[in-house]
């Protein structure tokens, strides 16, 4: 770690959360350069939904690239970008009736939300969003605006305008939505019709908040009541995460503005696109740019993710996983002690320990990792353990890393 060390900028995270040098991946497991063995419930901040090194996918990667094909390309057209939009096309959106347009934006999430806070801006002339306490959106000033923990924001160092930010469903003591009309209605909010709302169906970072089913719909109606553009970000918990590919499916609605990143490449490379209501496509020509939103490697990994995703009637799996997820919670975690908490869907749960002490879930984290267990930390005061291992996770190795949390919260509230 000594290179780490004096090289790399102060604001590296996670190396000093896992100080190890990691050297072999594969699927739910990674080894570091002793051999040591570690279970993966964090699947790179859920990028890797579909595994480290999944066959399938990597086999379509190196036969690309052994063939000599173009690996960047600007928003020139190609045959892996082409063959990509028709997968997305044929496998996602039509099977679900959807009709949208996909706009390939820059490599990451941040740079997603940022191309749909522009062109929800622009098709209303409205300068205001709205968004909700709990939610992550991004570390670039617009998404940074939107996102709502302060340590976060306090990163800009400067004041993040245009933004209103009001509670999220489930909120304790508070009516998120008579909140949201009373904001949109009242000549005395002080606030201005908004061009967009945007929200995490499941807030992730902000603790594994999950939106009730009516909520959303009642969202829904109020955006298009009020022809307000509504955004859904979808980068983290979205691309099957949830159970369905979009985490907005359970609820029958349809978002203006999809965004989608993380595992949307299916290997892990980066890659961010916007699913855009045609009727608002209206960018003119490079309006939003960028040089590696032509990133071949992505295209051709996220085509190959597309149908693993189907092939393998993933939404099954992770139904069937979820159930095991739960249970196993609910009979040995929670009844280590009544004060624990537990909230998810599909293969993303937070266990919430923060009516025993705030700081114990970092210390559970730091446990597992000595166990060979890595996970991360979430919402108020990172009073949360996140659970979020890839969809392919075999059913042996994540009961044994639920097993490894179970020892290790018992450890800890015992401590």
């Amino acid at each position: 770690m000594s290179i780490i060390e004096t090289c790399e900028s102060e604001v590296r995270y996670y190396c000093r959360k896992y100080p190890v040098v990691f050297h072999r991946s594969k699927n739910a497991e990674m080894y570091d350069t002793e051999g040591n063995r570690y279970i993966d419930f964090l699947a790179v901040a859920g990028s890797m939904n579909y595994g480290h090194n999944n066959p399938y996918i990597k086999k379509a990667i190196l036969r690309y690239l052994e063939e000599d094909r173009p690996i960047n390309m600007l928003d020139m057209t190609t045959t892996a970008k082409n063959e990509f939009l028709e997968t997305m096309r044929e496998l996602i959106l039509k099977p679900r009736n959807m009709n949208y347009k996909i706009m390939c934006c820059g490599p990451t999430g941040t740079n997603a939300i940022e191309a749909a806070l522009k062109l929800a801006r622009k098709n209303t002339g409205r300068e205001g969003v709205i968004a909700f306490g709990g939610g992550f959106h991004g570390m670039t000033l617009g998404s940074l605006a939107c996102t709502s923990d302060r340590g976060s924001r306090l990163g800009g160092h400067i004041p993040l305008p245009y933004v209103t930010h009001i509670p999220f469903d489930g909120t304790p003591e508070i009516d998120s939505l008579a909140c949201l009309r009373w904001v949109l209605s009242d000549d005395h909010s002080g606030v201005e019709k908004p061009a967009a709302i945007v929200l995490e169906t499941v807030q992730a970072e902000g603790g594994i908040n999950v939106a009730g089913v009516e909520w959303l719909k009642a969202v829904r109606r109020i955006c298009t009541e009020e022809k307000i553009l509504m955004i859904v970000d979808d980068i983290q918990v979205g691309n099957g995460r949830c159970g369905s590919f979009f985490s907005f499916e359970r609820a029958g609605i349809l978002p203006d503005i999809v965004v989608l990143s993380k595992s949307i490449s299916g290997f892990g490379n980066p890659m961010a696109i916007l699913l855009i209501k045609p009727e608002y496509d209206i960018f003119n020509p490079a309006e939003h740019n960028g040089t590696f939103r032509g990133n071949q490697l992505s295209f051709v990994g996220g085509k190959a993710g597309l149908e693993f995703y189907v092939q393998n009637e993933m939404d099954k799996a992770v139904a069937g996983k979820a159930k095991l997820i739960e249970n196993y919670i609910k009979e040995n975690i929670l009844t280590i002690d009544p004060r624990i908490t537990l909230r998810g869907i599909g293969m993303i749960w937070g266990i919430d320990l923060s009516a025993i002490e705030p700081w114990l879930a970092d210390r559970v984290i730091r446990l597992c990792f000595t166990r060979g267990l890595i996970l991360e930390s979430a919402g108020r005061k990172n009073s949360v353990i996140k659970l979020l291992p890839p969809l392919t996770i075999e059913d042996e190795v994540l009961t044994e890393g639920l097993s490894i949390l179970k020892e290790m919260i018992r450890e800890a509230v015992a401590k």
